[in-house]
């Protein structure tokens, strides 16, 4: 196979005296936001050396061509195709969704709680991409006005992620003139039914102006109701649970700053709730006379405070705190309050009673390690049942009635595997491996029953660690077109991600960027230990940030893998947090460290980013697949374009590295639509099997 080259022009360019030489920092297109909108604006060389990469990527993936249609029949046998969601009571209708066998996106549906006329789509996903005529067809919200007559949505056509907002008059199902371009895609509508809030993106891309639209009126005329000043905050707005208030944040990763304002103001004046605090995050709720406050302020795994509506300044502790456990949100009903809490990577529900204040445990399962998850069934609060639900890795979900006063539960839903599936042939493990500073890292995995520990099978190790994101102990069905023919599923909880809390976080982000790939390392090496592999026997599977994992650690430890998957990888992180113009970039140095004011950071993410890495030592790189997006806005796709480039020049294996990157609309998050997202799927899968030497 020709491998594609592309060119080179030196550059070096200076910061705090240090030399930083790149070669293909030309690919780095002072206009490259433009290109998200319009593809036509790529740089020539840039197009041909992606189109070449696509190409030797349809090459290597011929010999696999059946296994992807295997898999990918696979796959969709193991999702019911046509199936409808519970129903959720509103205050006239019912409303819920559904798939069907031969749509790709789903439909929503409501219905007259009385009955008296019959249920009607009042959003059909396959209707709407065709009348719209493209490619991509990304959905934001679909918001349905408290009268029940006009339905808000929001489209992104391209994978870009500028969400235009259209208005529907439900009654003749018709489309008005009030279209509002370039929006983060979030609708919120005032109790009025006469306007709704949403938040218009900046010429960078960052959600920083909360407006109020009026139906019916021109789109310039809209009232701008708040403005983030600070570049690295972007802002929204929610309503909260007693719909008295609507209450606008505004953050980075670090900071919070909330504002609130009564839902029947006639004039919109939003009041500071508490001024902004570096490193204090907060969310604050309404439920009858008190505001709830959800915080970390001296409380690094948060806590919950409340305060009376008519006296902001006298906070008082309701849930304190707890070491390592995470204490989560609250959800109201008249005499309830439940909460999630999570501790060890293992999340747990619990309820409150409003007036004897006890508190207890809702536990659905006896399965140790999984996920529980609770919902409301409508929207009067006044009742004593909610959904509550369970699922792990090895059992597919279960939602349930569930009374709060009597503890009866009834199965209303059941996560159906067409082409069925036996809990009881896999087991689910929770083990720690120590990391190098004696950090106890959990791994989570799943494999088949009667596979040997003998340290000769692969494990698939995923790992994302970053923005203090949980990866939950979660079922897929589609895993198991990988666990069945022998491979362990196994899960990383690495700092840098939330799954053992704040600290957990904070212990993986800044100067402590690496303990995120020294977690995973130690993981690794303790999976050889206790002989669940060999060295070798990893394939790494990760991306955007978990891509960042993967590129650092294949530049410590290639040796580890059989195979690596980077999916939309964030690996040019230093040329990234030196260009402050780019959508994310300013927010991401609470993360990251800011390069271009600090010669520390400079030299600590030189020290790990992947690109800046590449080769060092001649190292031997294994089998790799990288894939991209021309629309991607998240990580850009000249990270992938120039990290391939690199890792060729400077490797010295005979291995083949993969760059798909797509030319037609597509998002962060892949194609749109389910056969295509399945397409992709098999496609990954394929190109574990091929790596792994499994042939079937």
């Amino acid at each position: 196979m020709k491998i594609p080259k592309l060119k080179k022009i030196e550059s070096v360019k200076k910061y705090h005296g240090i030399s930083l030489e790149d070669d293909y920092a030309w690919v780095d297109q002072p206009n490259i936001l433009e290109v998200l909108k319009d593809p036509g604006k790529l740089l020539p060389d840039v197009r041909k050396y992606i189109e070449e990469n696509n190409s030797l990527a349809e090459d290597y993936f011929k010999d696999v061509k059946n296994l992807q249609k295997k898999l990918f029949n696979e796959i969709k046998s193991k999702i019911k195709l046509d199936d409808t969601s519970l129903k959720f009571k509103d205050k006239k209708y019912y409303y819920w969704s559904k798939t069907e066998t031969k749509g790709n996106y789903g439909k929503n549906i409501r219905q007259l709680i009385d009955e008296s006329k019959p249920e009607e789509i009042y959003f059909d996903g396959d209707l709407e991409k065709k009348k719209c005529g493209s490619e991509y067809f990304g959905l934001g919200s679909i918001s349905v006005s408290y009268c029940d007559k006009y339905m808000a949505y929001s489209l992104d056509l391209k994978g870009s992620e500028y969400y235009t907002i259209y208005l529907r008059d439900l009654d003749n199902n018709k489309n008005e003139k009030d279209i509002i371009e370039n929006t983060s895609g979030s609708i919120t509508w005032s109790l009025d039914n006469k306007s709704f809030f949403y938040s218009k993106l900046d010429k960078l891309h960052r959600p920083r102006k909360v407006y109020k639209h009026v139906v019916g009126t021109p789109i310039d005329s809209d009232e701008l109701i708040f403005e983030e000043k600070d570049e690295t905050f972007t802002c929204g707005i929610s309503l909260s649970s007693d719909e008295k208030f609507f209450i606008i944040s505004t953050s980075d990763h670090i900071t919070t700053e909330e504002y609130f304002f009564p839902s029947n103001a006639k004039s919109i004046r939003p009041v500071l709730f508490q001024k902004r605090e570096k490193d204090v995050r907060y969310s604050m709720d309404s439920w009858r006379e008190y505001f709830y406050i959800q915080t970390n302020k001296d409380a690094r795994d948060y806590k919950i405070l409340r305060c009376k509506i008519d006296n902001i300044n006298k906070l008082e502790e309701f849930i304190p705190s707890k070491k390592e456990t995470v204490i989560g949100g609250l959800e109201f009903l008249d005499d309830f309050i439940i909460r999630g809490e999570k501790s060890d990577a293992i999340p747990k529900l619990f309820v409150r009673n409003i007036k004897t204040n006890k508190e207890e445990e809702i536990k659905i399962s006896d399965e140790e390690i999984g996920c529980p998850g609770a919902s409301l069934m409508q929207r009067d609060r006044n009742t004593s049942k909610i959904r509550v639900g369970w699922e792990s890795m090895a059992t597919p979900g279960k939602v349930y009635e569930y009374d709060i006063i009597t503890k009866e539960k009834k199965l209303v839903k059941e996560h159906e595997i067409p082409s069925g599936h036996d809990s009881d042939k896999y087991i689910v493990e929770r083990i720690k491996a120590k990391s190098h500073d004696g950090r106890m890292v959990p791994i989570s995995l799943v494999r088949l029953k009667n596979s040997k520990k003998d340290g000769k099978s692969k494990v698939l190790l995923y790992a994302y660690g970053a923005y203090k994101h949980s990866i939950s102990p979660s079922f897929s069905a589609s895993r198991f077109c990988l666990v069945d023919r022998g491979i362990t599923f196994a899960i990383a909880h690495v700092r840098g991600g939330g799954c053992l809390g704040d600290s957990w976080g904070e212990e993986g982000k800044k100067k402590l960027k690496k303990n995120t790939f020294l977690d995973y390392i130690a993981c690794a090496n303790h999976l050889i230990d206790q002989k669940y592999t060999y060295k070798g026997g990893f394939c790494f599977y990760g991306g955007s940030a978990g891509g960042l994992t993967g590129g650092a650690v294949a530049n410590m430890v290639p040796e580890l893998f059989f195979s690596m998957l980077l999916l939309v990888p964030f690996v040019d992180t230093m040329t990234t947090m030196l260009n402050k113009k780019l959508p994310l970039t300013p927010s991401e140095w609470e993360l990251w460290g800011n390069p271009i004011k600090s010669k520390e950071y400079f030299e600590y993410i030189l020290s790990y980013s992947p690109y800046n890495n590449l080769g060092l030592d001649k190292k031997n790189y294994p089998p790799m697949f990288i894939t991209s997006s021309l629309f991607d806005n998240r990580v850009l796709y000249s990270e992938p374009v120039k990290y391939i480039a690199r890792l060729r020049d400077l490797k010295n294996d005979e291995n083949l590295q993969l760059l798909k990157c797509k030319t037609k609309p597509s998002s962060h998050g892949g194609s749109s639509g389910r056969n295509n997202a399945i397409t992709e799927l098999a496609e990954e899968y394929s190109f574990i099997l091929k790596t792994a030497k499994i042939s079937d």
